[in-house]
């Protein structure tokens, strides 16, 4: 059959790769075909993931980008796998986010959330998701994730719904959610309280200002001579709120004047001296002031001590009634006024800056409160003591495993969950205050029932309160809770509330519960790894016999930094926007940049970015490599007759060549090496094997040992080629063709979790597979084990190099492409000279060579050639090409000698240099180890110029 016409290759592969054409032509038909849509009762192992939910607010970003690439990298090898895949997406509602987007939105048009009212309110918020919450999700696409989009999932869903309020009151009855006053962090921005996780620490330059306090009596008998204390603070606004004075018990300086008092200064109230292990007599004066309303280590020791708890700070960060005159000035005007009133008084003792962390929201992205409020919390401890247990047994497995550790951390010594959020948009917590009991109103006081929905909340509280209501005169009456629940704890039932928990019968929970892996950033293993399993250890999801541990594996990965290696973030704008890059590169080429950019697991990772041209050096490499398979596809469909794969069959191995014999090893190796690091997680380094393979063995060098069998000259001059070729021509054009579809076929198997859009189109073109056929969904190829030759790949490799000196000797010999030379070979090893000769064909057309000899070095030394020539040794190979009368040997030998000279000026410099103690002992250490390796350079290259010249007489 005769070789395809470029326009029949045209046909069935463009000449030029257009990378967004081919991405949103296979999105699209994957998509319209379910192919990522699996069947609960399908065959096949069952693999799971579900996607970390990014904020129904965001917006697509680096990490955002290079977490999907490497979580469809392992969902789309497992499906190759044969295995029942589902890769489950969705977004989270974001409350802190929304509420904020919203109330600014609102207020810009002169009014306030609380003029709309709580269900305008959230009309207007489904309103904004509905326009503006899908950002994010059509981003997603754009990479060419292989999830399910038809179980396209939002923590805020019926469904997603029905499990947080069943979660909530399942750990309500089991005594592990609670109501309480405590301090929390309280976020005057947002109004709301925060968690500790989403607390950001943060080192500011601020001043530490000392304070004297009177004592009460005066500083008469027993108080040591002393008539005041002296305390310092970098909030002087908080000692409107002071309740005590701590010293430690083993102070002796201030021993006599625990259990007396001290008159607070402006305020005029007396508080007591006590002795609390706490303090620190080292630190200032050893004298602690105690605010326990306005800060959680105060609160523990007015706890042990009985001091009251005043707070002097409205929710809104102003000072309250109870700071009497300092009354409705913001915190940090108050600060100074207090400093004012305190300096005025005679009791301000000095200044000093002081560089200290503050604890700031990560939402509302400023200096939380600690403050005393009635909040819903979660009691951590019993919760995390079954985690502690399983990871004992080995539950869940990290990767890398170092990540174990600070996982075990985090639940050990936890304080409990402050779980409710003064907001509007979110899950409301399902409890009712009978408000009949206390005047209509809520307060701390008034009883409450937790329900799954107001008829069972009714009947609850007509149970406990409904006959001595009515006894009394009253009517039933409920009000629900107004707040939220913490955002996280939605998020910590996402591997199985999107499964259809609380349904225990759900077809997709009894399936893919537990998932397979969860791959995620170290950053949120407290606010997210944790809660899961802490949460899914509560409820256990799991049906009978399976384990209730929500995943098996969780895959952590590092932070995407810039050029410059620094931590992207929203505050020093360095960030890189990934769209761009795939408008300019592709999405397959930013996914393999950013997989092979990985050296480990958990490792993080640097782009290359130019910012003045948009552009970056490590994805455009990813890209050439795309343009490398494109047109390796295209010349094989341009060689292959018109055939496929398929239509070609399995070359028979008696009819291999030695290249043939190679490559076809070397692809069962990569094939086993590869899925083996696939399966382990081990992503980067798939990348960068596949890219070794697929580059240099498959393009660069089986593609053009291929070349003169796939294109053989006819048997006699003048003949019209392929008419006339020999019956063994033609058998081995054939194994030639069938070796080339078979490599290049597999290949593109290989490479599709990594780039899933180029190698679908690749493997069409190939394949001739009609499009409802899927490359997504084929099985991956089975390990050749008979291929498998590993002395042969061994020798290959060392053919290879031979090849490559001998086309350097020709290039410093200066012969012309279109120039031939005879080679010989030098090598005492029978095993390696057999190679050589049976490559002879291979190397005579890789190298223009008129001839090529195999000698023993034992009966024939380099001057048994008799002419000149140059040498070169690669390993145990002595590699001779003959010149003379070629080229001008006075010239080669001029350019030889500038060479040396050149080489021994460098030597002597850097010799110098290094001979000099003033450098050798004084520069820096890599500077000198640099000195010593371009020295080592310099000396080599002397060396091989001598040799060179020597061989030309």
């Amino acid at each position: 059959m005769a070789e395809a016409t470029p326009a029949q290759a045209e046909a069935a592969l463009p000449k030029t790769y257009d990378p967004a054409g081919t991405e949103d032509r296979w999105q699209a038909a994957w998509e319209e075909a379910g192919a990522f849509h699996p069947d609960p009762n399908a065959p096949g192992e069952p693999f799971s993931v579900v996607i970390p939910p990014p904020n129904v607010t965001g917006s697509l970003h680096m990490g955002h980008g290079f977490e999907t690439a490497l979580i469809d990298t392992i969902v789309r090898f497992q499906r190759l796998q044969g295995k029942n895949v589902l890769c489950l997406p969705g977004t989270d509602h974001a409350s802190i986010a929304v509420q904020s987007i919203l109330e600014k939105q609102i207020k810009a048009e002169g009014g306030s959330k609380d003029d709309l009212g709580r269900d305008a309110f959230l009309e207007r918020a489904w309103s904004w998701k509905a326009e503006s919450g899908g950002t994010i999700v059509g981003q997603l696409r754009r990479l060419g994730y292989s999830v399910d989009w038809r179980r396209e999932r939002f923590t805020l869903d019926p469904g997603l719904n029905k499990a947080v309020v069943e979660a909530f009151v399942r750990l309500h009855e089991q005594g592990l959610i609670y109501r309480g006053e405590y301090l929390v962090n309280w976020c005057p921005a947002s109004g709301s309280a925060v968690s500790d996780l989403e607390v950001e620490m943060k080192e500011l330059d601020g001043h530490l200002w000392h304070f004297r306090y009177p004592l009460t009596a005066g500083g008469g008998e027993g108080s040591g001579g002393l008539d005041h204390l002296v305390v310092a603070t970098t909030r002087p606004e908080t000692l409107l709120g002071d309740t005590g004075v701590a010293v430690h018990p083993s102070d002796l300086r201030y021993a006599a004047l625990v259990g007396q008092t001290i008159t607070l200064p402006l305020v005029g109230r007396e508080i007591p001296i006590v002795a609390d292990g706490h303090v620190d007599p080292a630190f200032g004066t050893g004298c602690v002031k105690v605010t326990p309303a306005h800060d959680p280590n105060d609160f523990a020791i007015g706890a042990r001590h009985g001091l009251p708890l005043i707070t002097v700070m409205a929710k809104d960060g102003t000072m309250n009634a109870a700071s009497g005159r300092f009354a409705g000035l913001d915190r940090f005007e108050a600060r100074k006024a207090v400093v004012a009133a305190m300096e005025a008084e005679g009791c301000l003792v000095k200044v000093e800056p002081h560089r200290h962390s503050v604890p700031f929201s990560d939402r509302g992205k400023v200096p939380v409160e600690p403050l005393l409020s009635t909040q819903w919390f979660a009691r951590a401890e019993p919760l995390a003591a079954r985690c502690r247990e399983a990871l004992d047994q080995g539950e869940p497995h990290f990767v890398p495993q170092r990540w174990e550790k600070v996982y075990r951390d985090w639940l050990t010594d936890i304080r409990d969950w402050c779980i409710s959020r003064q907001l509007w948009w979110g899950h409301r917590i399902p409890a009712w205050f009978v408000v009949s009991e206390t005047g209509g109103v809520i307060s701390d006081a008034t009883p409450y029932v937790v329900a799954r929905d107001a008829v069972e909340a009714q009947a609850k509280a007509e149970a406990q309160f409904g006959v001595a209501s009515r006894a009394e005169g009253r009517e039933l009456q409920l009000e629900q809770d107004p707040d939220v629940l913490d955002t996280w704890f939605s998020s910590g039932l996402w591997p199985f509330s999107t499964l259809g928990w609380p349904d225990e019968n759900a077809a997709d929970l009894a399936t893919w519960y537990p998932t397979s892996v969860l791959v995620t950033g170290f950053d949120i293993i407290f606010f997210w790894v944790a809660r899961m399993t802490m949460l899914a250890g509560a409820m256990e999801p799991a049906c009978a016999g399976q384990p209730w541990m929500p995943f098996a594996d969780v895959m952590i990965h590092g932070l995407v930094r810039d050029e410059n290696n620094r931590k992207m973030s929203k505050s020093a704008g360095n960030g890189i926007d990934p769209l761009p890059l795939i408008e300019r590169y592709g999405a397959d080429a930013l996914r393999f940049a950013l997989v092979r950019e990985v050296a480990g697991a958990g490792q993080d990772i640097r782009l290359d970015y130019d910012r003045a041209t948009g552009s970056s050096a490590t994805v455009e490499a990813a890209r050439n490599f795309a343009n490398k398979l494109w047109n390796a596809t295209r010349f094989a469909l341009i060689n292959l007759g018109g055939e496929t794969p398929a239509s070609l069959g399995e070359p028979d191995p008696a009819h291999l060549t030695l290249a043939d014999r190679w490559i076809l090893s070397r692809l069962a190796r990569v094939n086993q090496e590869t899925a083996q690091r696939y399966g382990s997680y081990a992503l980067g380094e798939s990348a960068k094997g596949l890219y070794e393979f697929a580059w240099n063995e498959v393009c660069d060098w089986t593609i053009e040992l291929l070349k003169r069998r796939l294109n053989p000259r006819p048997s006699s001059e003048g003949d019209i080629p392929g008419e006339t070729l020999s019956p063994e021509a033609l058998a081995d054009q054939q194994v030639a063709r069938q070796v080339l579809a078979k490599v290049l076929t597999e290949l593109l198997v290989l490479l599709h979790p990594l780039m899933p859009h180029l190698s679908e189109e690749l493997w069409h073109g190939l394949t001739g597979a009609p499009e409802e056929t899927f490359l997504a969904l084929q099985a991956w190829p089975a390990v050749n084990e008979a291929a498998l030759d590993e002395a042969l790949e061994a020798q290959f490799a060392e053919l290879i190099e031979a090849i490559r000196v001998v086309r350097n000797l020709r290039a410093v010999a200066g012969l012309k492409p279109s120039q031939s030379a005879p080679v010989v070979f030098l090598t005492s090893r029978p095993e390696l000279a057999a190679v050589l000769r049976e490559a002879t064909g291979d190397i005579t057309a890789l190298t223009r060579a008129t001839s090529v000899e195999v000698r023993d070095p034992a009966a024939a030394d380099a001057s048994a050639v008799g002419e000149r020539c140059l040498a070169a040794v690669s390993g145990e190979l002595q590699v001779l090409l003959p010149i003379e009368g070629l080229v001008d040997i006075e010239a080669l030998r001029g350019r030889l000698e500038k060479d040396l000279a050149k080489a021994e000026k460098e030597i002597k410099g850097l010799a110098g240099r290094l001979a000099n103690p003033n450098f050798a002992g004084k520069a820096p250490p890599e500077v000198v180890a640099e000195c010593r390796a371009n020295l080592a350079e310099a000396e080599a290259q002397a060396a091989l110029a001598r040799g060179r010249l020597a061989g030309l007489g």
